[in-house]
């Protein structure tokens, strides 16, 4: 069975895991070039529990979230090199999602016991909140590592093709 997932299938295998007492770990991202950063943050989600979830974002949301250039991978290679990742059980591929509601009820129905962020995570409140809705909680697993960020990468490649 592949690791990378509609959501539909995530659904259900959440399920399925939830029912033998697995504690279910959700993380979310865009993963464009993955880095250092990204695995060390990936490895420590893991640790929290079972079975480890990324939700992938699409390339839709990351051009939105990140700028016209990105992503530089699109999100089945995205998906492909995150499910390399031995500490990654599931990638779970994300369509164009516009609402906070959307994401809610992708939560909701996965009921991960843990949603992992980083310290600076721009989105905690709102994970915070979808963890109480699952009665699940948050942990901030990784002080962002301000070298490594895919945003900077993404830079200097532009800067070394002009």
């Amino acid at each position: 069975m592949s690791k990378i997932l509609k959501i539909e299938d995530a659904i259900k295998i959440a399920k399925t895991l939830r029912e033998q007492n697995k504690s279910i770990v959700l993380v979310g991202g865009v993963f464009d070039i993955l880095h250092v950063g990204h695995v060390k943050f990936l490895e420590k989600a893991k640790e929290q529990g079972h079975i480890l979830f990324v939700i992938l974002e699409s390339d839709g949301n990351t051009r939105k979230l990140k700028g016209k250039d990105r992503p530089i991978n699109n999100q089945k290679n995205r998906a492909i090199v995150l499910s390399s990742l031995t500490c990654v059980d599931y990638i779970v591929m994300l369509p164009n999602l516009s609402t906070n509601t959307q994401y809610d009820s992708i939560v909701f129905q996965i009921q991960p016991s843990i949603i992992a962020t980083t310290a600076k995570d721009p989105n905690l409140l709102h994970k915070i909140r979808q963890a109480k809705q699952v009665n699940g909680k948050v942990v901030r697993v990784l002080q962002r590592i301000s070298d490594h960020s895919t945003s900077r990468l993404a830079r200097l490649i532009h800067q070394d093709l002009t």
